[in-house]
């Protein structure tokens, strides 16, 4: 019979926004992986994983999460990441082995990198993923953002992409959602300004969290950086009636 490695979304930060589905195949693998930084300290996963599993059952994983000058240090970092959880696989023939991850598994997440060097380390194992609750839906229903209507469409990018990227999807139409734009707050404030769309954007980070900010992006000029993980939603330019065009 062959193990399952199963990528399982726990949401922003917020214990609570663990979906059933989640909570149930946390507590039914064998073993629950959480990725930490090689500093070791306890990331969101860990923190939110451990309201519903014991500690005895997670193992901690280094995957080198804030190693992003040096490349290859951090791929070769994410290499042994992948052995040791192939280790943990052959270990449970025939069991499950979960990783956590923040938000959903199939967005921009680790578990994607882990799943394709798995699958080749010990072929036959079975991937599957368990749906998340992801920042932008966790800031749009803290913020009152209201994320699409009608037929908006909905751009969601990452600006270690680059603020330039932002910028154009920003001066598209619907509704922008920027990802991981903490350390370039200034370039992104200068990209709403300049597409006309800062009035009405909103950011947040650490949402759930005792820490947590939400703030209007208009409050983004001049700040410095911000956390790494920040979010932000640009809504679309609305016309005011109600329910957009359907």
């Amino acid at each position: 019979m062959s193990s399952r490695l199963i990528g399982i979304g726990v949401g922003p930060g917020d214990p609570e926004l663990v979906t059933v589905k989640g909570v149930g195949a946390l507590r039914a693998a064998d073993v629950v992986v959480v990725p930490v930084m090689d500093g070791g300290e306890r990331g969101r996963a860990e923190a939110t994983v451990l309201h519903y599993v014991p500690a005895g059952k997670v193992v901690r994983v280094v995957f080198a999460l804030n190693e992003r000058s040096d490349r290859a240090r951090r791929e070769a970092a994410w290499d042994a990441a992948g052995e040791r959880v192939a280790g943990l696989l052959r270990a449970h023939p025939g069991g499950s082995v979960a990783f956590a991850t923040i938000g959903d598994p199939n967005v921009y997440s680790t578990f994607t990198y882990l799943a394709h060097t798995v699958a080749a380390l010990v072929p036959g194992t079975v991937v599957e993923t368990v749906p998340g609750i992801t920042a932008m839906q966790d800031l749009a229903a803290r913020s009152g953002a209201v994320l699409t209507e009608g037929t908006e469409p909905l751009t969601l990018v990452p600006v270690t992409a680059g603020a330039a990227v932002l910028k154009e999807a920003l001066s598209g139409p619907g509704t922008v959602v920027a990802y991981k734009f903490g350390r370039q707050a200034d370039e992104v404030a200068g990209a709403l300004r300049e597409t006309g769309r800062l009035a009405d954007a909103v950011w947040g980070s650490a949402l759930g969290l005792p820490e947590e900010s939400i703030r209007p992006a208009a409050e983004l000029t001049g700040g410095g950086p911000l956390p790494y993980l920040s979010t932000l939603i640009a809504p679309a330019r609305r016309d005011g009636t109600r329910g957009g065009k359907l």
